[in-house]
Order: C-alpha cells, then sequence, then structure tokens
C-alpha cells in the first residue's frame, strides 16, 4: 500500500507541516486537518474493506503514523486515538454494532477517541463500571483523553471487578461527564483533558468486548509497536530538516528494531525510538542556532515534542531502558 503511505507523506507536506505552528498557537486541531486525512481515506486505515476501511498491513499503518508525525505531532496524535478505537471495534466489536457505527468511523463521517488508561494499568482502576437495568454506568477519572471536542464517540475501558469492558460512549456537553484541559508543555493543540465521570450512562448493547484484566496486562507488550512512530516522525522531521547525515542510518536501524523486536525487546525498541526522536531535536537545535530559541519555531516546538515523546505511553521497562540510554540508570 505505497500508495497510502505517499498520500500520507503529501498532506504533512503540504498541509500539516506549514500550519503546525498556526495549530499550536490556536490551540486546537482544526477540523478541516480531520476532514483532509478522512477525505483521503485515511480514518478507514485500520478498518475492514466492507466497511469502507483500507484494511492497511502493520507496516503501511506504522509508516503512516510516521508521516503524519513528521508533519504535525497534536494533529497525528488525535487521528491515532481515532484509529486505535476502530482497529478495536473492527477486531473485537459484535455484528450488530459493527454494522452502527464502522462504516462512518471508517469513513470519518463520525470521530472517535479512546479512555483506555484508567482501566488498563496495573493496581486499583480509576474508572469502573456497573450494570444498572440496561444500561452500564460509569464512574472515575481518565488522566488523560485527546481530542475532546473533537470525538462524537469514544472507546472507554472501565473496570467491571476482574475484567475490562470496552463499550462505546457518545461524547458532548453532558453533567455526567467534566472535561479539565491538561497543561502541557507539547501538543497542547491536541486538546487533550482530564476526564471525571460521574453516574454517566451508556446502553449495555454499547458493549465492544469484555477481557479479563490480566489478560490485557500479559499482552500489553505486543501493542506497543504502534505509538513508536510517533517518535520515529519526529526523529524523521528532524533529519530531512538536516539534509544527509549519519542520523539516516540511525533512523532505519531503529525503524528495523521495532518492527522486528517481539514482546520482551519492544519495551528496549521503544526506548531507542524516543531516545534517537530526543538526540535529533537536539542536533536540529544545535543546527539552528540561535532562531531555534524563539517561540514556535520549527526547531524549539520539535524539541519540546521530543521530550514529550519520552514519556508518553511509556511503561517502567521502557523508562527503565531510556534512563540507561541517557546514562542515568542506577
Amino acid at each position: 500500500m505505497t500508495d497510502v503511505v505517499a498520500r500520507a507523506r503529501q498532506l504533512a507536506t503540504e498541509l500539516l507541516a506549514p500550519a503546525a505552528a498556526a495549530v499550536e498557537a490556536a490551540g486546537a486541531v482544526p477540523r478541516s486537518h480531520l476532514d483532509r486525512l478522512a477525505a483521503d481515506g485515511l480514518h478507514g486505515l485500520t478498518g475492514p474493506a466492507d466497511a469502507g476501511g483500507l484494511a492497511a498491513d502493520p507496516a503501511t499503518v506504522t509508516a503512516v503514523v510516521e508521516e503524519l508525525a513528521a508533519g504535525d505531532l497534536a494533529t497525528a496524535f488525535v487521528w491515532l486515538q481515532h484509529l486505535g478505537a476502530v482497529a478495536r471495534l473492527a477486531a473485537a466489536g459484535p455484528p450488530r454494532l459493527r454494522a452502527s457505527f464502522l462504516g462512518d468511523l471508517c469513513r470519518g463521517r463520525l470521530r472517535a477517541g479512546v479512555a483506555l488508561q484508567a482501566a488498563l494499568r496495573p493496581g486499583p482502576p480509576a474508572l469502573r463500571v456497573h450494570p444498572d437495568g440496561g444500561d452500564l454506568v460509569l464512574d472515575g477519572v481518565v488522566p488523560w483523553v485527546t481530542g475532546w471536542g473533537l470525538a462524537d464517540l469514544l472507546l472507554v475501558a472501565a473496570r467491571d471487578g476482574d475484567d475490562v469492558v470496552f463499550l462505546l460512549a457518545d461524547t458532548g456537553d453532558v453533567p455526567t461527564l467534566t472535561a479539565a484541559p491538561q497543561p502541557m508543555t507539547a501538543v497542547a493543540a491536541s486538546l487533550t483533558v482530564e476526564l471525571r465521570v460521574r453516574d454517566h450512562r451508556v446502553a449495555a448493547e454499547r458493549v465492544v468486548q469484555r477481557v479479563p484484566h490480566a489478560e490485557l496486562l500479559a499482552g500489553d507488550a505486543a501493542g506497543l509497536r504502534l505509538n513508536g512512530s510517533l517518535a520515529l516522525g519526529v526523529a524523521l522531521r528532524c533529519t530531512r530538516l538536516l539534509g544527509p547525515s549519519p542520523l539516516d542510518a540511525e533512523l532505519a536501524a531503529v525503524r528495523a528494531g521495532l518492527d522486528t523486536a517481539g514482546p520482551v525487546g519492544l519495551p528496549a525498541a521503544r526506548a531507542a525510538a524516543a531516545a534517537l526522536a530526543h538526540r535529533a531535536s537536539g542536533a536540529l537545535v544545535a543546527a539552528t542556532g540561535s532562531a531555534a530559541v524563539r517561540t514556535g519555531s520549527v526547531a524549539e516546538r520539535t524539541a519540546r515534542e521530543a521530550v514529550f515523546l519520552l514519556v508518553f505511553g511509556s511503561r517502567p521497562a521502557i523508562r527503565a531502558a531510556l534512563l540507561d540510554r541517557l546514562g542515568a540508570a542506577g
């Protein structure tokens, strides 16, 4: 599917990168950006062909994420949430729910976000769900929800005893959902919020999947690959701006490491990607010179984004590997 990767590169070059500084200054990814991604079929990248999706293979998906992140990380970050919701609904959703939503999600007529961390992390859950009549009732806090105000639906993960329930909830201005902006030093235009949920009711027919929490934790490492493409995208931006350098070969090697690592090796491979983005952004700052300390410059924004990616989607094993690479391991 090299054509869709080429389309993503063109979008990043002609639309996302030139507007990235203005998007950050405005504080919100514009809907027009997402409309353009949808028009090029990218909202259905992970969706099945019978629902209007592209049914892209994993290598194509990671390459598209990388190209979009190279253009504008905030837009790519918002879009990636939608992609995750489409992928889970396509893979695990019951036929009735797929028929109701998957086609519109793949074509971009509906947009989705995700609220997963509060239920998937180890330890006591921050978001719980319990049945009440024909509904499920959600209570708790989700620390990070991206694209708030841009999504029509939210793929929510909540704990019910030893299980995690994934369900599709409507978004909107309702008293049961309270969003507080997260003051972030990078990708602030992604509209990431802390979401407080109190007695929020969702119809039981909106359940996508129920999975034992222990099973999700055991398979967590296998899902780490895709987020690594965000770091690769930031590194790719740096290499293109810097011109030919040894960083080109390093980028190819780190990409290959992510592609070939198994579950055991993925945390170290993810750490390598984040560390490369951080170092490449430093090289871009040095090459840019004093202009790099001006707020809004490409080098300044890229350096902040690289710092963000040192902690985004992290795990203890990734953190340990990063500290080792950065010379701070105990």
